[in-house]
């Protein structure tokens, strides 16, 4: 009776860490966004938007851009040859986060960033 109590909380167990994994995964954060921005196959032509905003040089202002989607899609359409993201997904919430981060964060000063793709 005892062995079967013990499976049934490792059961449970192992259902709640799937569940909060699967979760976390379905959740927009800075730091999918951050990863997506530095991942080359968001495009189909190796680059990342990494390769023009080095680090997220010269968009620490685009966060307040009411258009952030539509400006994401269009370099990663046409700068990535890549597929648009949905607007409400969690590819794109996560982007949107992360670049909204990047005009929170204090950039030493230097070389003034490419603006655009």
């Amino acid at each position: 009776m005892r062995k079967i109590g013990m499976s049934a909380v490792l059961i449970l167990v192992a259902w709640t860490m799937v569940s909060v994994v699967s979760a976390m995964q379905h959740e927009a954060t800075a730091d999918k966004g951050r990863m997506l921005f530095n991942d080359t196959k968001l495009g189909a032509n190796g680059k990342s938007c990494n390769n023009c905003h080095k680090d997220g040089a010269g968009l620490e202002k685009a966060g307040v851009k009411q258009d952030l989607e539509t400006i994401v899609n269009t370099c990663i359409t046409k700068a990535l040859t890549g597929k648009a993201l949905k607007a409400k997904s969690v590819e794109m919430q996560s982007m949107v986060l992360y670049i909204k981060g990047l005009g929170s964060e204090k950039k030493p000063a230097g070389k003034k960033a490419p603006v655009g793709c």
